[in-house]
């Protein structure tokens, strides 16, 4: 879908491009060290569950124990999960110094749902899975030092928690975000597609009740943002096929225009093709877009 993008995209982050390191002119090249890939589990209070997660740790990591490296949290789409990490090039963390923390959100669109109450995605993240990742890994425990990116569901989680915590994101990235799921009235507006209504319902109500909806409207939160706060939002940015066979290709160009009018810094791009929750510039569009957020932390980093 948009093979075309040669920058601009997240977030949600910062990884990338292997780092080369010189071989040492003897007969035998010494080992490289590379990026390691784990899994680790969070005992969820909120979600009343073990919530598994996984991290990309840069190939310095264990060498430079002083170093405390930024953080980019990735949100997975419909249907994926956090092992989405098996899909991607753990090279792309090393370049750019930073740790990739790749988050389960099961299909509750990273919203604590209208309807089961040990389903509290977005809290869980918020208030468990921040706190902890901070605690187990050496993090830049700080706005300055932490982004959210996804794709699709992930894209719509992203721009939410940016625009409801700007005091945790410095970037917030979507790709095809569904930034319009909040938009229906009543379960009969929704997609004929029983799997697809039974959980948007599940997360958000029938829509009688507007009160989940509403709360969670990325419309509504951008329109209502407060004027006078504007300026302490993160950056975001978002993209999305012209044809999009989900039709979010005006949603999110309408959303773009409305942080157009309120003067909300963004970035926004529209590219010929369809739904793509990972293109291939997925990587190089996170690493221009950190390159540019980081920048600050990533050159103190570079002097150590």
């Amino acid at each position: 879908m948009k093979n075309q993008r040669f920058l601009g995209s997240v977030l949600i982050v910062m990884a990338l491009v292997i780092t080369a390191f010189a071989q040492s002119p003897e007969s035998r090249p010494s080992p490289v060290a590379a990026p390691t890939i784990q899994t680790s589990e969070l005992d969820s209070k909120l979600m009343e569950r073990k919530m598994p997660f996984s991290v990309i740790l840069p190939a310095s990591y264990e060498a430079e124990k002083d170093v405390h490296f930024p953080v980019i949290y990735m949100m997975h789409g419909l249907g994926g999960s956090h092992k989405i990490t098996r899909l991607t090039s753990a090279k792309y963390t090393d370049k750019q110094r930073v740790i990739m923390v790749f988050v389960e959100g099961g299909n509750g669109f990273y919203t604590d749902s209208a309807t089961k109450a040990a389903d509290k995605w977005e809290s869980y993240i918020i208030k468990e899975l921040i706190p902890d990742v901070d605690k187990k890994f050496r993090t830049v425990a700080e706005r300055r030092g932490r982004a959210v990116a996804g794709a699709s569901m992930g894209g719509y989680g992203a721009l939410k928690f940016g625009i409801k915590y700007p005091q945790l994101f410095s970037l917030a990235v979507s790709w095809s975000g569904a930034v319009n799921v909040t938009s229906f009235h009543d379960a009969t507006d929704l997609p004929s597609i029983p799997s697809l209504k039974q959980t948007l319902t599940t997360v958000f109500g029938d829509g009688k009740d507007r009160t989940d909806l509403q709360a969670n409207d990325l419309f509504k939160l951008f329109a209502q943002y407060p004027s006078e706060k504007l300026k302490d939002l993160p950056f975001f940015y978002l993209d999305c096929g012209t044809e999009d066979e989900l039709g979010l290709f005006k949603p999110n160009r309408d959303l773009a225009g409305l942080m157009i009018e309120r003067k909300i810094p963004h970035e926004y791009r529209q590219f010929p093709g369809g739904h793509d929750v990972f293109p291939p510039n997925t990587f190089p569009d996170l690493y221009d877009l950190s390159s540019r957020i980081f920048a600050k932390q990533l050159a103190a980093q570079g002097a150590k």
